[in-house]
């Protein structure tokens, strides 16, 4: 792994190698810590944060869901934020924030304990192979909107998503992709998922899913592209007859899929669609489009 010059710690740019906690740090025992993960894009303007304050909101309901209170306000986040990419070296790259109870508490109740907060920075490319991606339905589900808060980015949450993740790419897929609760098609385990049948856009509605800040800015790309978009309940044998599949997140970006269960979707390449919509995305990441230039935070 890359890493850049400084981490942000409780307020404070320290060397990288310091940015150390306590090995009774209570999220390390037991999840309780929230996160976020955004990119910076190089631009004819210099280095730009998409959708800076978008993951600066979410990051702090993720908190509200634990009772996690920050100890920095969002604007405090944000300049944080900004602070390390200016300081990275580095003209593109992924940011992570994250806050979590730290030590001083044990058991499951976290209140009491320290709350840590930290932002990093590091060059990171393509997070999936840059190809249609071989896919397969986990036999593990996306977790249950009843026994945990579903739409949040809760650091234990994520231990579905590495139990699908090490499953099919133990069998060689590039990708898993989660069912919920009901066997309709939730996401896969860190990205949202979109479907093309017969010109129309299609995603699972909210409800057992990550509301992604890169599904919503898909969205409304396809929706200015004059494409049909639809938030609905999708049956797994969708999949399976879709004319074009991709994943969205904000490391993935956006991605095709040309294999599910070792079925081909459409003709296995990259979709009409799908090459319009990542065409247009990364057009806007990169300030090349200027409709969409509100998105971006410059450094």
């Amino acid at each position: 792994m890359e890493t850049t010059p400084y981490i942000w710690l409780n307020g404070k740019l320290i060397p990288w190698d310091d940015a150390n906690v306590h090995v009774l740090t209570h999220a390390l025992q037991y999840g309780s810590g929230v996160f976020e993960g955004l990119r910076f894009y190089e631009t004819e303007e210099g280095s730009a944060i998409f959708r800076l304050e978008d993951h600066t909101k979410r990051l702090f309901y993720s908190a509200s869901t634990l009772r996690l209170e920050l100890p920095f306000t969002p604007e405090e986040i944000n300049a944080g934020v900004k602070e390390v990419v200016a300081k990275s070296g580095i003209p593109a790259g992924y940011i992570r924030p994250v806050a979590f109870f730290g030590s001083g508490k044990m058991g499951l109740n976290p209140q009491g304990a320290k709350v840590e907060v930290a932002i990093a920075c590091w060059p990171w490319g393509k997070y999936l192979p840059d190809r249609p991606l071989t896919t397969k339905v986990s036999r593990y589900i996306r977790i249950h909107p009843r026994s945990l808060v579903a739409d949040a980015k809760v650091n234990g949450h994520y231990v579905n998503s590495i139990l699908a993740s090490q499953e099919v790419r133990g069998e060689g897929y590039d990708e898993a992709i989660l069912l919920d609760y009901e066997d309709h098609v939730s996401e896969g385990p860190a990205e949202n998922i979109f479907l093309v049948k017969d010109g129309v856009l299609a995603t699972p509605k909210p409800g057992n899913i990550l509301h992604g800040i890169t599904r919503d800015s898909v969205m409304q790309i396809a929706r200015d592209l004059g494409i049909s978009v639809e938030e609905r309940s999708i049956p797994e044998a969708e999949l399976f007859t879709a004319d074009e599949l991709f994943f969205t997140g904000t490391a993935v970006e956006v991605a095709p899929i040309g294999l599910v269960n070792r079925k081909q979707i459409g003709n296995g390449k990259e979709g009409e669609l799908t090459r319009k919509i990542r065409e247009k995305y990364l057009a806007a990441v990169t300030g090349k489009a200027q409709e969409y230039s509100k998105w971006l935070t410059n450094i």
